[in-house]
């Protein structure tokens, strides 16, 4: 069985500014926000070592985790959802 994606995932969203000086350019879909705030991520090394589900925010990010220095990965999906519209 073929699971479908959810059409949520895939509708282009716009972006606030906080999140474009993160993630680029909207509009974009959540599912591509998601993918390339884990880039932005991975690049910058902002997994916390002691516990790689949480993200360490750097100045980029603080503004997009509502001014938190530190969420968990669920936690920040939910708080990205406030960027976009």
């Amino acid at each position: 069985m073929v699971r479908k994606a959810n059409p949520a995932l895939l509708k282009p969203m716009n972006l606030s500014a906080d999140l474009e000086a993160v993630v680029g350019k909207g509009p974009m879909s959540r599912g591509e926000v998601v993918k390339k705030l884990w880039e932005y991520i991975k690049k910058n090394d902002l997994q916390n070592p002691q516990n790689k589900r949480n993200i360490i925010a750097d100045a980029k990010l603080k503004p997009v985790f509502g001014g938190k220095g530190e969420v968990n990965m669920f936690e920040m999906t939910k708080l990205v959802s406030g960027h976009l519209s």
